[in-house]
């Protein structure tokens, strides 16, 4: 099945592919395709590396030890706050995390939403989030079904090979502007990388599980499954 041209539709229509997709990929590496010992779980953390410190609520407002925190807007003379739609979805959006037994986290698979590359912060974030993630030994694959913007002029993935390792890589084919990359973490960081476009098949995506040993991600037939199931309006509208 040809990849489809996903920018002629708006973000939340995006999203409920991208959602179900991650599901059965995450299905489809359960059946069967992971070793004994491995699994996939769908992960909605998609907003950057998770921090050491969080700042949680609890029950009461009340501050002990005089500490007032404020809840009103703070008293400045200009302010902005904006949220775009694709945004909004970007942080909506599952990734898949690889787990050994109940522990270990050794591999990522995410699908890149418009909003992981709608400003020059965002794009920072994600392959900032993909670089913490294989410094930590955890391999990761990123799929990139969007074609590039003035934030990553030469692809997602060389947005994060100039964080990994600050060098140009391969150029890719002009008439490719769309990636599969896979980076396996274990020992010599390694990248393999797929350009693709709308209309060609997607190739099978290693997933490394340790040093030089991975796995096949079929995005092929888990796309095509995804498709088959894709409400007929939104269908339209892609390939209309």
């Amino acid at each position: 099945m040809p990849i489809h041209d996903w920018t002629r539709v708006k973000s939340g229509t995006f999203h409920n592919f991208h959602q179900d997709w991650t599901v059965e990929i995450c299905r489809t590496l359960n059946r069967g395709l992971l070793p004994d010992g491995y699994f996939a779980m769908a992960d909605q953390r998609v907003t950057g590396p998770e921090p050491d410190v969080v700042a949680l609520r609890l029950r009461s407002h009340d501050s002990p030890g005089g500490l007032a925190v404020a809840e009103a807007p703070p008293r400045v003379q200009q302010s902005a706050r904006k949220q775009t739609e694709r945004r909004i979805y970007a942080g909506k959006g599952n990734r898949i995390a690889i787990h050994h037994h109940l522990g270990r986290v050794v591999a990522m698979i995410e699908v890149v939403s418009p909003g992981n590359k709608d400003s020059v912060n965002a794009l920072r974030a994600f392959s900032g989030k993909v670089v913490d993630f294989l410094n930590k030994g955890i391999s990761f694959v990123v799929i990139d079904l969007f074609p590039p913007t003035p934030r990553d002029p030469d692809g997602i993935h060389q947005a994060i090979w100039d964080e990994l390792v600050g060098e140009t890589f391969e150029a890719r084919p002009a008439d490719k502007p769309l990636t599969i990359a896979s980076y396996d973490a274990g020992g010599d960081l390694a990248a393999y990388v797929d350009p693709v476009a709308v209309g060609d098949p997607l190739p099978d995506a290693p997933l490394f599980l340790a040093p030089d040993w991975y796995v096949n991600i079929p995005l092929e037939t888990t796309y095509a499954a995804s498709w088959a199931v894709t409400p007929k309006p939104i269908r339209d509208l892609v390939t209309g």
